[in-house]
């Protein structure tokens, strides 16, 4: 038994997928993800932001890919970055296929909206063929003419319903290794629709709040309704939206995740901001790490010791 169990967090269990190398549910730790704001049809600018996200510790980064231009520069993209890449398909499936063979380890795609049988079936084989997993991303500001018709609005069950629907399509496929989001921009929407999800299906879990606002309010926004799903154990990879730089997404992420115990990850933030000399940048980096490793054994303290004394202070 934990020795503090009010702070124990039973993740939801469920089955496990890769996106690249990277693995996504299961007993795989939270992965944190972001997306590029860049042109995708420029692979260096692309390219100079999956970098910088890479040194923030993003796990997985997205790139938009709405025309041919952006898909024929996937494959430089993929080549010259190390972080797995999921190419965001928005109607045209033949953009889905053009992605797989570039190299994309992921296809966030809802296969209900690319039209015939057949086109999904090129699609799932494409993504087989190239060991694409896929994310079924649902939106409450996109749903399903029938659906909106049915409930009158967007609302829970809609949204769940919508997943249940993607996910039978490539299921009848034989295709399973795929992710689900059902994200909106209200908090009590979007935290409604996951925990439907979360009964509803054993697949993975993409977790975030769309539109969530600049750097403040999207911060708040997205702690609050991340931090309601996965203090309840839902959500196995996730993303912080904001209006900022992408690499601001990131820092969020995991400062979300250390918040509640789930990961942790120091960052050595001095690095860029010293010019140091090549010989003395193993001595900057250890002078870092050191004085991150007393600022969390601080913390620790503080936690073990002082809260009795910081209330006796108070009273």
């Amino acid at each position: 038994m934990s020795v503090r169990p009010y702070r124990d967090i039973a993740r939801r269990q469920c089955r496990q997928i890769h996106v690249g190398d990277v693995a996504v549910g299961g007993d795989a730790p939270i992965t944190v993800q972001s997306m590029t704001n860049t042109l995708t049809s420029d692979p260096a600018a692309t390219i100079d932001q999956v970098r910088a996200l890479e040194r923030a510790g993003a796990d997985i980064v997205r790139v938009s890919c709405p025309d041919e231009d952006s898909t024929a520069a996937l494959a430089r993209i993929v080549r010259e970055v190390d972080v797995p890449i999921v190419a965001d398909i928005h109607f045209h499936y033949k953009r889905a296929i053009e992605a797989a063979e570039a190299g994309a380890a992921c296809l966030r795609i809802n296969p209900g909206n690319i039209g015939a049988a057949e086109r999904v079936r090129e699609v799932v084989k494409a993504a087989k063929d190239h060991g694409c997993s896929m994310r079924i991303g649902v939106n409450a500001g996109s749903l399903e003419r029938d659906l909106l018709e049915k409930y009158g609005e967007p609302c829970p069950e809609a949204m769940v319903e919508s997943a249940l629907d993607h996910a039978r399509i490539l299921e009848d496929n034989d295709f399973f290794e795929f992710k689900i989001s059902v994200k909106a921009s209200d908090v009590f929407l979007a935290v409604a629709a996951y925990q439907g999800l979360a009964d509803a299906c054993d697949y993975p879990l993409h977790v975030g709040i769309t539109e969530a606002g600049g750097l403040t309010t999207g911060t708040v926004k997205s702690s609050v309704g991340l931090g309601m799903l996965l203090w309840s154990g839902i959500g196995d990879t996730i993303r912080v939206s904001l209006s900022a730089d992408p690499v601001e997404e990131v820092k969020v992420g995991f400062e979300l995740l250390k918040s509640l115990g789930l990961r942790h990850r120091v960052y050595l933030s001095g690095v860029t901001d010293h010019k140091v000399g090549e010989d003395g940048l193993v001595d900057h980096l250890v002078a870092l790490v050191e004085q991150k490793a007393a600022e969390i054994e601080r913390e620790i303290a503080d936690e073990a010791g002082g809260g009795a004394q910081t209330a006796t202070a108070a009273e």
